[in-house]
């Protein structure tokens, strides 16, 4: 059987949800839309906690990050999607692919660290408030910041690394929106099942511990709030929690189809709206969902 990626000239074909849309023009110009809408919203957010001292404090500063790395995950995987289609060009070279794979990995390990330690900075201000600053002073701010950005750096190169060692066969096209490490696997020509069950055992070990954090920091969240005695400001706490919830439920839900069911229940056409739903629409209501 013929290899054709001994070289970094060789390269792939995208078929992205774009190429088996019934009607591509429409779904083009909503990507385009949405994509903007992220743009926008992330964008402005930055700013706005930049320059507002008085935003200057360990939510926003979490919330910002947020923002940064929902910028470069949609920005890493939308406009090479929207100006394939303009100029009916879907082909992306090896070197493009691994990172492109690289940078779409590092942003999502990184947010979904980050959303754990946000689980924890709301369960510290609204449990604890009077000691909310000792708990979330800047170096803890920070530690928290580097540790999601440094795992997440790392384990994508390692993931990025190993996937595109693999020898690849003639067929060239990759049925999903962007290169990631699930479709790309399906190009190889090597035995991949022992990877494969790596790629499974070491996303469900990534998830796990987070969203353990996550739902035992609203646990405790939810019977501190039931025993508050003002309707206001039970109100408000429920509000800002529920808010972080809608983004978790859309992160892990789409994380836990890619990386965590087995690829015999979803189909490529299945993976593409998935992809589509994580890198443009969930950046795009991100920002809208927890300011």
């Amino acid at each position: 059987m013929e290899y054709w990626n001994s070289t970094l000239g060789s390269g792939f074909i995208l078929m992205g949800i774009l190429n088996d849309s019934g009607s591509p023009d429409l779904l083009c110009a909503t990507i385009t839309v949405v994509y903007m809408l992220a743009l926008t919203s992330n964008g402005l957010l930055l700013l706005v906690i930049t320059v507002d001292s008085r935003l200057h404090v360990p939510m926003y500063f979490l919330l910002r990050q947020l923002s940064l790395m929902d910028l470069l995950f949609t920005s890493v995987v939308t406009p090479k999607a929207i100006m394939d289609f303009l100029l009916n060009e879907n082909t992306i070279s090896f070197g493009g692919c691994a990172l492109q794979m690289f940078l779409a990995l590092m942003p999502g390990g990184a947010e979904d660290l980050l959303l754990a330690f946000m689980a924890y900075d709301r369960y510290v201000a609204i449990c604890h408030p009077l000691n909310y600053m000792v708990f979330m002073r800047p170096k803890v701010c920070w530690f928290m910041v580097a540790t999601a950005w440094v795992l997440a750096s790392l384990s994508a190169f390692v993931y990025t690394v190993y996937t595109m060692h693999y020898p690849f066969c003639m067929s060239r096209k990759i049925r999903h929106l962007l290169c990631e490490i699930p479709p790309s696997l399906k190009l190889a020509c090597a035995d991949t099942s022992r990877y494969e069950l790596f790629v499974y055992v070491m996303g469900v070990t990534f998830l796990i511990p987070p969203l353990f954090t996550i739902i035992s920091s609203y646990a405790l969240i939810l019977c501190t709030v039931f025993r508050v005695p003002s309707r206001e400001g039970k109100q408000k706490a429920l509000v800002t929690c529920s808010s972080h919830l809608m983004v978790v439920g859309m992160f892990y839900g789409a994380a836990t189809f890619m990386y965590v069911l087995p690829s015999s229940l979803h189909s490529p056409k299945q993976d593409n709206i998935i992809s589509l739903f994580y890198t443009v629409v969930t950046p795009a209501l991100n920002p809208l969902s927890t300011a």
